[in-house]
């Protein structure tokens, strides 16, 4: 709600958003539990036979049984997706069929094992991606999941079981999850369970039992899956709170605020807190709040305040700057979070403003409602106070040119008043007084306004009140007058420096939400990690004012220094050192911070999915010093916004690896498949010819001829084989050498025919290749290769009376050899996959699936093209363009015209 009581229309917005968001996609829900064999996958069936029965299209997506047969009964009926399968390594994996749940689009998908990691080839490396997809698709998800793949616990569980846990999911997935139903199980039971033989089988189960099914870590697990679930139903809460607009709390638990100032005297509120906490079980939050009616801190009083804040999250306290009046802003807080106390420190003194206005603690006890309220002394002799050597911090004070132009803007309004004076009544020349009060509140602060307000009174009574230009008072009445004209100036004063607060406040908000778009907006286009980088420390230089480092590690793990727009960032070892520091722990270390505070810089970890990307350094200008916790989180901030994009850079670069070590292995089993099938075939004439000619040694010279001949061909066949695997091998590697030469295409058209001849059976050849075509710089050897693929290629998949034709011509720039036949041609949509390695059609014909892709290696090491398209009305067409750069020499030109005629 809004300050008037009416609705916030960001909020409304957000709300209106949110839910047209949630319409449009579908709804997860989690089976949760703290280990294997509680019954996440039996409970999920069971409920999805309930929503079967009440006519909901429920369908199976992937669920393990491990053998278990009362899970597997529990399948029996509902509808299931066929498995997708993929090949890896020689063997073929079954995963969740993505694009055929797509297309089914049913109500309820159920995908159990939700942390499980897809196989190479899969659409998305992790299932829970599928997931993500399926629910933006509208498609509601069960799923199953244990606390110990939870992201965030990763490191938790780890030490309590001493077993790494490599396949984890984001916590967002679990925070996002529109249910999450717990399914317990005592740890007793399910190790009973375990002995049964019904979570796994007997020997892998005493395993289980002696290393992480131990009873303590199952207790610990569980722990920790009902404080995760818990959580869960509280964020529910609290949004069902927000939704209806309800600001009474609700004490469903304990949770603490506390409240502290920017002075010593705060350490002890903070440790009598975390006592309370311990003693009611409950959360506790520390907030400072800024407040209008009360100066900037100083240095001194931002450096207590850091302290303080730092204390509190050591203490496990959650931190909050808030904004406003300190009593409202504090309970309105309260009740967005839920509060069920308030925790503030008792004033040791009270002023005059105290005796007449109250404290900021009468006004929250005074509006506090439902929510308890703690003042705590900061008196007590139980603990000693921790105070900063010399004199207390003193306000910043302000400037002395300050009160100087206050007096000239009295000084200003005297003027303007007398020129009034006679013709206006005397009231009017109180608002020209009030007036310049209320400019020197809001240009130069409290005490200047205070000042100008006193002057005003001074000035108005010398001058414009009987007797002229006198103290006196002929009239009692005019003190009246003084004292009311003194508190509404007074009262302007404070509203007006309340106002220049508000403006300040709403001016660094502004500010700061301004950065923080244009950098992410900037960041969100690169795609480079040095770039990255680069671009982040410009604007982190920019916002403290002094220079900036990204770190990022190298291909060993070693942090590397991104070249940086900004001179001057610390580079000896010990500073790298405290940056080696912050990447390892994952923590901010360096300046201002309790981990080696006397490193010149502070430094911030980029935080990744699974660990820290790289560390942010930046040496803050001495004025901002020390860093405030808003300072602190904007830098933090920046440090996320950073870690973005170069978190998406990374897992575009694994999953670009794991399409190439998809495509290898795919690659690597077709190869296998071609081998075995194409090498076998003529290994086997080539043998029986052999024994045959062992054998037979009374054969007469005919049969022994043919023998021979079939030898040789297949020897001729094979050699082929292996001729395109090294040709292929060669051109990907780039290890072949172009020598270009100035060559008459008629030559190598020919040479390419005479090559080919043997193997043309009864098919016509027709060329069309003028003689009056220039030469063009090829490698001659590898253009007839190109031709003999093409013409090779012509052969195998035309009938025996089919024509083909080769025909050649040029035109500015370069030259241009198109192959023709009359057969079949390509398959519909082929006519760029026929260039892929391995590829054949499905007719059954011989060979690698080499020729044509190595075409179009060698035209492209040319610097050209090649393209196949369909004839009409039947045949293929292959045309080969190449580049002709240059001119020939002189000489070489005559003699191929000599030769010519």
């Amino acid at each position: 709600m809004s300050e008037d009581g009416r609705p916030d229309p960001d909020a409304l917005l957000h709300r209106v958003r949110a839910e047209a968001e949630s319409r449009a996609r579908g709804r997860l829900k989690v089976f949760f539990g703290a280990s294997p064999g509680v019954g996440k996958t039996y409970a999920m069936l069971g409920d999805a036979r309930r929503k079967q029965a009440e006519g909901k299209d429920v369908v199976v997506g992937w669920v393990e049984t491990h053998g278990r047969a009362e899970t597997a009964a529990l399948l029996e009926g509902l509808p299931r997706l066929g498995p997708l399968e993929v090949e890896y390594r020689g063997a073929v994996l079954k995963e969740v069929d993505l694009d055929h749940a797509l297309r089914r689009l049913p109500a309820v998908l159920l995908l159990d094992e939700l942390a499980h990691t897809n196989a190479p080839g899969a659409r998305h490396p992790k299932r829970w991606q599928d997931v993500e997809e399926l629910l933006g698709a509208g498609i509601d998800v069960w799923t199953t999941l244990n606390v110990q793949h939870l992201e965030s616990l990763n490191d938790v569980v780890a030490r309590i079981t001493d077993v790494s846990v490599r396949e984890t999911v984001p916590d967002r997935l679990l925070e996002r999850a529109d249910e999450v139903e717990f399914i317990d199980l005592p740890p007793d039971e399910l190790l009973e369970r375990m002995r049964e033989g019904k979570v796994y089988v007997p020997e892998q189960a005493q395993r289980a039992m002696r290393s992480f099914f131990r009873r303590g870590n199952l207790a610990a697990l569980r722990e920790l899956a009902l404080r995760r679930t818990a959580d869960h139903v509280d964020a529910g809460v609290r949004d069902y709170r927000r939704h209806h607009e309800i600001e009474h709390t609700w004490p469903v638990a304990e949770r603490l605020l506390v409240c502290v100032r920017p002075n010593p005297e705060s350490g002890r509120l903070i440790r009598a807190a975390r006592r309370l906490a311990g003693r009611l079980q409950a959360e506790w939050i520390v907030a400072f709040v800024e407040s209008p009616s009360q100066p900037a801190l100083s240095a001194a009083e931002r450096e207590s305040l850091a302290a303080a804040f730092k204390l509190a999250e050591e203490l496990g306290a959650d931190t909050a700057v808030l904004s406003g009046e300190v009593g409202p802003a504090l309970l309105d807080y309260a009740r967005q979070h839920n509060v069920s106390a308030v925790v503030v420190g008792k004033p040791t003194h009270g002023g005059w403003r105290a005796r007449l206005g109250g404290t900021p603690i009468d006004a929250i006890v005074g509006s506090s409602g439902e929510i308890d309220v703690y003042v705590i002394s900061s008196n007590r002799d139980d603990e000693p106070v921790a105070r900063a050597a010399g004199p207390p911090p003193r306000r910043r004070a302000e400037p002395a040119s300050s009160y100087a132009w206050t007096a000239g803007v009295v000084v200003l309004s005297t003027l303007v008043a007398w020129a009034m004076h006679g013709r206006f009544d005397n009231s009017n020349v109180i608002m020209v007084y009030l007036l310049g009060v209320a400019f020197a509140a809001a240009r130069f602060g409290r005490w200047p306004s205070v000042v100008a307000a006193t002057l005003s009174v001074a000035a108005f009574d010398f001058f414009f009140v009987a007797p002229h230009l006198t103290f006196a008072v002929s009239d009692s009445q005019h003190l009246v007058t003084f004292a009311i004209m003194m508190m509404v100036a007074l009262l302007i004063s404070t509203l007006a420096v309340r106002l220049r607060g508000q403006v300040e406040r709403a001016r660094r908000r502004e500010h700061r939400t301004r950065l923080l778009y244009r950098t992410s907006r900037e960041l969100a286009a690169l795609r480079v990690p040095d770039a990255i980088a680069e671009a982040g420390t410009r604007h982190v230089a920019d916002v403290f004012h002094g220079p900036a480092q990204v770190l990022l590690p190298d291909p060993e793990g070693k942090l590397r220094a991104v070249p940086s727009p900004t001179a001057g960032f610390p580079a000896d070892a010990r500073e790298r050192a405290v940056a080696d520091w912050a990447f390892t722990h994952g923590r901010q270390a360096g300046l201002g911070t309790d981990t080696l505070p006397g490193a010149a810089a502070i430094y911030v970890p980029l935080p990744g999915g699974e660990a820290p990307l790289g560390v942010l350094g930046v040496v803050p200008h001495r004025d901002l010093l020390p860093l405030s916790p808003d300072q602190v989180d904007l830098l933090e901030t920046l440090a996320r916004q950073i870690a973005a994009p170069l978190e998406a850079a990374r897992l575009e670069d694994e999953a670009q690896r794991a399409r190439l070590e998809a495509e290898q292995e795919r690659l690597r089993g077709t190869l296998l498949s071609s081998v075995s099938h194409d090498l076998r075939t003529p290994l086997a004439a080539i043998t029986g010819a052999a024994s045959s000619l062992l054998s037979g040694a009374g054969l007469e010279a005919g049969p022994r001829r043919e023998l021979t001949q079939t030898i040789f061909e297949e020897a001729e066949r094979l050699n082929r084989l292996v001729g395109n695997l090294l040709d292929m091998t060669r051109l990907e590697a780039a290890r072949v050498e172009l020598k270009r030469e100035w060559h008459s295409l008629e030559e190598v058209v020919g040479a390419a025919l005479a090559r080919i001849e043997t193997r043309l059976g009864g098919r016509r050849l027709l060329t069309a290749i003028p003689e009056t075509l220039p030469l063009v710089p090829v490698d001659g050897l590898l253009i007839q290769q190109l031709l003999v693929n093409l013409l090779e290629n012509a052969v195998k998949y035309t009938p025996a009376d089919a024509t083909l034709r080769v025909a050649a011509s040029t035109r500015p720039g370069e030259a241009e050899i198109v192959v023709e036949d009359d057969g079949p041609g390509l398959p519909a949509g082929a006519e760029e996959r026929v260039f892929e390695k391995f590829y054949r059609s499905a007719d059954g014909h011989d060979g690698f699936g080499l020729g044509l892709a190595i075409a179009r290696a060698i035209a492209e090491a040319h610097g050209g093209r090649i393209q196949a398209e369909n004839r009409a009305p039947h045949g293929a067409a292959f045309r080969v363009t190449l580049p002709i750069v240059g001119a020939p020499p002189a000489g070489r030109e005559a003699e191929d015209d000599d030769g010519r005629d």
